[in-house]
């Protein structure tokens, strides 16, 4: 989170849509790490396998939005495609962010590919100490 927020806030790279969808599991996995901090025994190890899915599912979104980006399948015509426009009514000064053009890559990895991996490959480097603890 604190890398997506430095590219909004202080590289003025603006998230788009699926951006945010990456975003909301991650801010509650890690409200419920924290809570979970506190817990012993097995509402502990509950809220641990809770956060571990969650940041999994950020993850997941992640490498959708990849695949999007890299044109391997469709997006939401919400914010993706020939047919997305801007919807009336809305913040006319507001940029304009597709999810399907990344704003942002290093090595080729978009920061929704970085996400992808960051996330699934925490996810299961913690699901494995998790499952030892439990042995």
């Amino acid at each position: 989170m604190a890398g997506a927020l430095g590219f909004q806030y202080l590289d003025r790279l603006p998230p788009c849509e699926m951006c945010m969808w990456q975003r909301w599991p991650l801010i509650a996995a890690i409200f419920l790490g924290l809570g979970g901090g506190m817990l012993r025994g097995k509402a502990a190890d509950f809220f641990a396998v809770l956060t571990l899915v969650l940041v999994g599912v950020s993850g997941a979104i992640g490498a959708y939005q990849a695949g999007v980006e890299w044109h391997w399948w469709a997006g939401p015509s919400a914010c993706t495609g020939a047919r997305f426009v801007v919807q009336a009514g809305g913040d006319l000064n507001a940029p304009i962010v597709r999810c399907d053009v990344a704003g942002w890559r290093l090595l080729g990895i978009s920061l929704a590919g970085y996400n992808a991996l960051i996330c699934l490959g925490a996810a299961s480097v913690a699901s494995v100490f998790l499952l030892r603890s439990q042995k």
